[in-house]
């Protein structure tokens, strides 16, 4: 029997061709399904927010809840309730909401073009291209939020002004110093949380759809 030689036997094992588990053509259709089921996940997301916040706003509009809760804060400050003053309420907010409602609807309908706009069978770069354009409706999204609500929170708080001043409200500086700095501090709490919301409900999906993407880009180098 011929004797047994280890560095031989590693030698040859070694020397062995190693056959690739997955071609890039597999890894491509695999990313690029994935991807498409990411995006999908967004859509759908995005969807469920729109219907949440449209039944919502319906709701306390037909309830006129959240202008009475406002003019009791109001009369708090010494403000006088009158028709002129519900009227304006009323219509702010039903301005607020309608803006909230375009604004939602217009990125569920940029959501859903950019998910139909990808195709597994396309070409790598274009499909390269689509999901850096999605990451970007995305993140236009979670800033267009922000940046409403600062604006929405800035209107009630010039409304207030304007209201003391038509009703010839004096307060103490003080009190108007405290007014200002709590709308401050709500505001950027109400920032932190929005920022949080979006972090937790879309980070997840788009830190993978990242992963997806830097795999692609890798794919695309050693493509061309």
């Amino acid at each position: 029997m011929p004797e047994f030689d280890l560095d031989s036997f590693k030698k040859a094992w070694q020397e062995q061709p190693v056959q690739q588990k997955y071609d890039n053509n597999e890894i491509l259709n695999m990313l690029n399904r994935k991807s498409r089921n990411y995006m999908k996940y967004i859509f759908w997301i995005s969807v469920a927010e729109f219907s949440f916040f449209t039944i919502f706003g319906l709701f306390y509009i037909l309830q006129n809840k959240e202008s009475n809760t406002f003019l009791t804060s109001l009369q708090k400050l010494g403000v006088e309730k009158n028709h002129e003053l519900e009227t304006n309420l009323d219509s702010i907010y039903l301005i607020i909401k309608i803006v909230s409602l375009l604004v939602t609807g217009y990125f569920v309908i940029q959501f859903y073009q950019n998910y139909r706009k990808i195709k597994v069978e396309e070409d790598l770069k274009i499909f390269i291209t689509r999901i850096i354009n999605f990451k970007k409706t995305v993140n236009a999204f979670i800033v267009t939020n922000i940046v409403l609500f600062v604006l929405f929170t800035a209107t009630f708080t010039v409304f207030v002004f304007y209201v003391l001043n038509d009703q010839n409200i004096q307060i103490t500086a003080s009190a108007k110093t405290g007014f200002i700095i709590g709308i401050l501090i709500s505001t950027l709490l109400c920032i932190f949380l929005i920022w949080i919301y979006y972090r937790l409900v879309y980070g997840i999906i788009m830190k993978r759809l990242d992963k997806n993407l830097k795999q692609l880009k890798e794919i695309e180098s050693q493509v061309s």
